[in-house]
């Protein structure tokens, strides 16, 4: 059986999303592989917590570029960009819960990078008057961060049903986000 990296840092994520305190056997055993195999290719939690770090960037900077976000009207920017991230929404969960990830050594760059363009997306929503001039396009960004979040936890729990995910948070965002005329 071969490994599959890509398999076993998902499973990574579901888990540590839920459970916090997994010991690598869990983790080992939530992946379907050994706890020997898992350390063979990600010795100790910081390896496998740095992998999924860099996954979760590489998912999120694909997902970003599948949904074109200059492309367009910013509201159905905003409404292809759940959708694109959905299927890695696991891991934002877990990378954004993480604080791991920002204590002592400097931000991954992919974090900036991920930033800039979903800030630009809001900005350019406000820009075109579709968005909210009080809302500041960072603290969009945050909210959309706070809401894939709940989602995938909802999701996860069986709160929420998967294929209700990204009406709702596109909808809860997008009428929080929305101008409206003064009338």
């Amino acid at each position: 059986m071969s490994f599959d990296r890509d398999h076993v840092l998902r499973a990574a994520a579901d888990l540590l999303t839920r459970k916090a305190s997994a010991t690598t056997e869990e983790v080992a055993r939530a992946a379907g592989i050994s706890r020997a195999t898992l350390n063979r290719y990600f010795p100790g939690r910081d390896a496998l917590v740095r992998a999924l770090e860099e996954f979760g960037l590489f998912e999120c900077e694909a997902a970003l570029d599948a949904a074109r976000l200059e492309e367009g009207a910013a509201d159905q920017a905003v409404r292809r960009l759940v959708r694109a991230l959905e299927p890695c929404v696991g891991l934002i969960s877990f990378l954004y819960s993480e604080s791991q990830l920002f204590e002592g050594e400097e931000r991954n760059p992919g974090w900036r990078r991920i930033d800039e363009r979903l800030t630009a997306l809001f900005r350019r929503g406000q820009e075109s008057g579709a968005f909210r001039l009080d809302l500041s396009a960072v603290w969009l960004t945050e909210a959309l961060y706070g809401l894939l979040t709940a989602g995938s936890w909802a999701v996860s729990e069986g709160r929420l049903a998967r294929n209700d995910f990204s009406p709702m948070v596109v909808e809860l965002l997008l009428g929080g986000a929305t101008r409206r005329d003064a009338s």
